[in-house]
């Protein structure tokens, strides 16, 4: 099972979005999400990478995709998000059924829920919603005569909202995990994930394919 620690850094000290990119960069642990599963009928890849870390109230991911058409459809929060040019986080606590999934697309539009299954889940609530911190970046260029664009997504997650009581420490805590960079309606629709999946078709809600989060 690919396994990646997560260090504890007190991200919350820095109080601007900037120093706490910047800290996380660099503090962090980073992950290549890199894995190009479907190569027969999706083989597009990306440059893409998450950096992670916690503070044992809330877990920070920083999401740094190079080159991509930009697609950024959806721009209300439960809408179709893996359409668009799009990052995700998918967690399930150790003994849990149920698993939870962030995803976020290039405008930091967000679609996240508790599921016991891809069909069977329900909505985190409005107040859930709002704990999470986003914060996007993008920079556009072109390649030729395509624009391209390199950008950033910045995730707080609090662990009440990654189902961890108030008083329960995310220190020590081992979280089967997997993080993903999807496109399903870009000019060209890629899958990737950081830990491999071996299904016949694309398909992110595989709980038996996350890795390991080892928190420390």
């Amino acid at each position: 099972m690919k396994t990646l620690k997560i260090p504890l850094q007190n991200i919350s000290h820095y109080e601007t979005f900037f120093d706490r990119i910047q800290y996380l960069n660099e503090a962090g642990a980073e992950a290549a999400i890199d894995q190009v599963n479907w190569k027969e009928t999706f083989p597009k890849y990306l440059p893409v990478s998450v950096h992670a870390a916690h503070d044992d109230n809330c877990l920070y991911l920083l999401y740094r995709v190079k080159g991509e058409i930009l697609r950024t459809v959806n721009n209300k929060d439960f809408m179709s998000v893996w359409e668009d040019s799009c990052v995700e986080f998918f967690m399930q606590r150790q003994g849990e059924k149920t698993y939870r999934n962030f995803e976020c697309n290039a405008n930091g539009v967000l679609l996240a829920a508790i599921h016991e299954s891809r069909e069977k889940a329900e909505k985190l609530s409005p107040d859930e919603m709002a704990s999470i911190t986003r914060h996007a970046s993008i920079q556009h260029y072109y390649e030729g005569k395509k624009e391209v664009s390199d950008w950033t997504l910045y995730l707080e997650i609090p662990k009440q909202t990654m189902g961890f009581s108030a008083e329960e420490s995310l220190s020590g805590k081992k979280i089967k995990a997997n993080f993903y960079k999807c496109g399903d309606k870009t000019e060209e629709p890629h899958f990737l994930s950081w830990s491999p999946i071996d299904t016949p078709e694309p398909d992110f809600h595989v709980p038996s394919f996350f890795g390991l989060l080892e928190m420390e």
